[in-house]
């Protein structure tokens, strides 16, 4: 009986500590994740030393350690800037319109997709839609620049074959270019954002539809009572993850496909603080403002986890 209260004892410190007796973490995993790590650091830990530029008039001969310390004078001027304010609020309006976009569609889609019985015919469904997502936006701008221009196919069906009266200009209107970039960010990522959903309708228990079924339920009130809800969590915990997002939208897009005559309608934070910093070598504004933007964002990725572990129970850490 002691032997057994002594063992217990030790078994309850082990789990306490996290550890098994004589367990030892072998070093290869450690090794393993050694290279990633090392990327981290050196391009996304080390480069955190230069925010101090955002409270300096940075000059590059002088360095951080001589360049004049302003404090928040590039914060200042910011706030006080009218196109600042511009440009947040097209960021705001590409990046929401994404996330909710992005959210309804995929929704929407994989719902559709789990009625489809052929496995074969939804599995090359399912490929043909996620495809897109694996293409970057240096190969997607090319193509939609030739699609979308005047002379395009696009405006030549829609002068010849539906009687436009005159072309579209989608990349040099204000209003067209920001419904092409919202829509053709929504049809590169729909396809893979759908593999959440689908991922969660696979842990639903059939047994919930075989007794809906023995009770007479149609398959449209199946998924109005079992499948929708289940997927309610998992459509909670993308959203308010999806937050974090909320003024990041897709520079990468965005400067693949904007021009100067759209800037008023099209700039955002992102490309503005490319061309301040690297081409008008405006180094502490650029900084400043990239520096408020990652901050809102820590903050809005912050509460997004708050809100996904009270409402859905997710967490990370």
């Amino acid at each position: 009986m002691e032997q057994l209260t002594l063992k217990d004892a030790n078994l309850g410190a082990a789990r306490k500590t996290g550890k098994r007796k004589g367990y030892r973490v072998p070093w290869v995993l450690h090794l393993m994740v050694l290279p990633a790590v090392l990327l981290v650091f050196v391009f996304s830990y080390l480069p955190m030393s230069g925010v101090i530029m955002a409270f300096q008039d940075y000059k590059a001969s002088l360095g951080f350690a001589d360049s004049p310390f302003v404090g928040l004078k590039h914060f200042k001027y910011m706030f006080e800037n009218d196109y600042f304010m511009k440009i947040t609020g097209n960021t705001l309006i590409f990046a929401c319109s994404k996330i909710v976009m992005n959210l309804i569609i995929p929704f929407g889609f994989a719902l559709l997709l789990n009625e489809v019985r052929n496995m074969g015919f939804k599995r090359s469904i399912q490929t043909l839609v996620y495809l897109p997502h694996f293409l970057s936006w240096v190969t997607l701008g090319g193509i939609l620049i030739d699609l979308l221009a005047q002379t395009g196919i696009v405006n030549q069906l829609l002068t010849n074959v539906f009687g436009l009266s005159k072309p579209i200009f989608f990349l040099g209107d204000g209003t067209w270019f920001r419904i092409t970039i919202i829509f053709s960010d929504v049809w590169k990522e729909f396809g893979f954002n759908t593999i959440i959903f689908l991922a969660a309708l696979a842990g639903i228990n059939p047994a919930l539809y075989e007794a809906a079924e023995v009770d007479g339920a149609t398959r449209l009130k199946q998924t109005l009572h079992i499948t929708i809800p289940s997927l309610v969590p998992i459509l909670i915990v993308v959203a308010t993850l999806a937050l974090g997002n909320v003024l990041n939208a897709n520079f990468d897009q965005v400067f693949n496909l904007y021009s100067p005559m759209i800037y008023q309608q099209g700039d955002i934070i992102d490309t503005f603080v490319y061309r301040e910093g690297l081409l008008s070598g405006q180094f502490s504004f650029a900084t400043a403002v990239s520096l408020f933007k990652s901050m809102i964002s820590l903050v809005l990725i912050v509460i997004s986890y708050r809100l996904a572990y009270k409402y859905a129970g997710y967490r990370i850490f």
